[in-house]
């Protein structure tokens, strides 16, 4: 099959690899229909993720078609069409237990693209999939479902529920990337008394006050002081960073009332400044976190009713052998107005039982 291959800092190519099979008895193989490029995948070739080695094939984000099965697999059987969580949970360690499935002991957590091969292929291996997939219903399009996968329980649990979004609240997402977006669409389920987007892009903060922020502000154009402005000098109730870069987080902490929290969503790859001899007195909550996904089945709810925004988020769609384009598309976000891009056939209105795996591969 042809997967995108990590093959060191600022390398990666689209090239054949073995097809994966069946390595556990709760395994799925899942064809995979739609697929996107996430952020994360960015700071993974840069070099900000050093567990991801040579050989690796990315993604963690994906729609598909299961297409075989371990013996103890009970929920999904082949012809089924899931979305593909970018968590993986064994359901039986301490965390998982708890519902923490992004620290879970035992095989699972952040795997996908990461430590084992990843959904930026024709097939993937998926571990655990009884707890680690989840079953589309037909009115949901792959294109929209996809985003189920990372970005909407990211931003909604460690952006709006661990800011602790509360009715009346003001809210500054800074970073108006898929992430940041989705944390401004989420947020709004709570009823803010205001947010506010900031981004280098105006593209970006258009898209932002299109899903609901109320006002926006270049992060080249004091920011700070427009939610000093907006909040009669108190600051922030809630400063979400969705981007990953110091001045990004340094930013939030500088925009935060007293008593106020710091969400950080970014995935940063250097350190950033911790100004305690500021903060220390504010009583300010600062909160990190990877998603568990525990939100990924109401969210997909919400999405079938139409709650959620979908087709609004993805601006570019590429067939899947266009993999390295769509890289190069989405790296270019300031210039080619990317945020969400996705690759795969639109969703099938039927979909046939499937044929045996060497048969549906030539």
């Amino acid at each position: 099959m042809k997967a995108l291959v990590f093959h060191g800092p600022g390398q990666t190519s689209w090239q054949d690899v073995p097809d994966p099979g069946i390595k556990d008895a709760a395994d799925a193989i899942v064809r995979v229909d739609a697929v996107t490029i996430c952020g994360t995948d960015l700071h993974i070739i840069k070099g900000d993720v050093p567990e991801v080695t040579p050989g690796r094939v990315l993604g963690h984000e994906a729609v598909g078609t299961v297409v075989e099965t371990g013996g103890d697999v009970r929920t999904v059987r082949p012809g089924d069409r899931v979305l593909i969580s970018c968590i993986s949970s064994c359901g039986r360690c301490r965390f998982c237990r708890e519902g923490h499935y992004g620290q879970c002991r035992g095989g699972g957590g952040w795997v996908l693209g990461h430590t084992i091969d990843g959904t930026q292929a024709e097939y993937v291996r998926v571990p655990f999939a009884d707890l680690s997939v989840h079953p589309l219903p037909s009115a949901v399009d792959s294109h929209d479902a996809v985003l189920l996968a990372d970005i909407f329980p990211t931003s909604y649990e460690v952006g709006v529920l661990n800011g602790n979004v509360r009715p009346g609240d003001t809210v500054v997402v800074v970073g108006a990337g898929p992430i940041g977006l989705a944390a401004i669409a989420t947020a709004g389920l709570y009823s803010p008394g205001r947010i506010i987007a900031v981004d280098l892009a105006e593209s970006r903060l258009a898209a932002a006050r299109a899903l609901g922020a109320d006002a926006t502000a270049s992060a080249n154009e004091q920011p700070e002081q427009l939610v000093s402005d907006l909040t009669d000098g108190l600051g922030a109730d809630v400063a979400i960073e969705a981007v990953g870069l110091p001045e990004a987080f340094e930013m939030c902490t500088r925009m935060v009332r007293p008593g106020g929290r710091v969400a950080n969503i970014g995935v940063h790859g250097k350190p950033a400044t911790l100004h305690l001899e500021d903060l220390w007195i504010k009583d300010v909550t600062i909160t990190t976190g990877l998603v568990d996904t525990f939100s990924t089945p109401m969210l997909l709810r919400m999405m079938a009713a139409g709650r959620l925004p979908g087709s609004g988020l993805v601006t570019h769609r590429f067939e899947l052998g266009q993999m390295e384009e769509a890289y190069d598309v989405f790296s270019r976000a300031g210039e080619t107005g990317a945020l969400k891009v996705v690759l795969g056939a639109p969703q099938h209105d039927v979909i046939a039982e499937a044929a045996p795996r060497e048969t549906d591969r030539t």
